[in-house]
């Protein structure tokens, strides 16, 4: 082996272990320090990050036996005449409540607050309000659209629905635990939750949290906002509602 040679190995050695000296006890120090990291070595898969928990507001699940509730499927007519169930709400931020067109009492106050939501998100084509009629038999297509312009309700997502009497009493009872029965001791001969139940684009019943960290559930649809507080000093939740829309739009 020439001279040459040789000193090319021991240049070649050289620089490896000037390379060792200075530049192995930094890239030990980065793995120590976590600053190298498994993520920063190849691409983020941006499929998981979407829908993620990141992305969720700080809005409560209602949950039964822990699991968080869902919608149940239902079908019902609106005041076009139209066939409209749960699947038309996917994707959707929306509303319910239940209601009927002759009720003497916290219809008419729930339904201008609902208006007044309605104008608030007028610019968003993912909100919409669901209104079952307690009260079918009466409430046919027909009498549904005259209520609709009556109170000047605008929004293509809000269906008026009508339908099958027995359907409509389980999915208020049982679908959203908003209560509502018949009664002839009481005006109107009918009693129902004069609250509302917000659902997010999965189709999950949600709301915020009270002081106690336990979900309100509901939304108070009985004290219009500009009032502040009814005659009893409860403070009107109109407000509240519109900034739960707003977060579940922004999922």
């Amino acid at each position: 082996m020439s001279k040459k040679t040789n000193y090319s190995y021991v240049g070649i050695a050289f620089v490896i272990l000037i390379f060792g000296i200075i530049f192995i006890p930094k890239i030990v120090e980065r793995i120590t320090n976590d600053d190298i990291t498994r993520d920063g070595i190849r691409s983020k898969d941006v499929s998981t990050e979407v829908g993620s928990k990141s992305t969720k507001s700080d809005l409560a699940y209602l949950e039964i036996n822990g699991q968080p509730k869902k919608v149940p499927e239902f079908s019902f007519t609106n005041q076009e005449g139209q066939t409209i169930t749960n699947e038309d709400y996917l994707g959707k931020v929306y509303v319910v409540e239940f209601f009927f067109t002759t009720c003497p009492t916290i219809c008419p106050i729930m339904n201008r607050n609902l208006v007044e939501v309605q104008n608030h998100f007028k610019d968003f084509k993912n909100f919409g309000v669901a209104s079952f009629t307690i009260t079918p038999e009466i409430d046919t297509p027909e009498v549904l659209k005259a209520y609709a312009d009556h109170y000047g309700i605008t929004n293509p997502n809000w269906h008026l629905l009508t339908g099958d009497e027995d359907a409509i009493y389980k999915l208020a009872n049982e679908g959203f635990n908003l209560y509502t029965a018949k009664d002839e001791t009481v005006e109107g001969g009918f009693e129902h939750s004069g609250n509302f139940a917000l659902i997010d684009k999965e189709g999950f019943i949600r709301s915020r949290r009270d002081s106690f960290g336990n979900p309100l559930i509901f939304y108070n649809g009985l004290i219009p906002e500009a009032d502040g507080t009814d005659e009893d000093g409860i403070p009107q939740e109109i407000t509240i509602l519109k900034e739960d829309i707003a977060k579940l739009l922004k999922e």
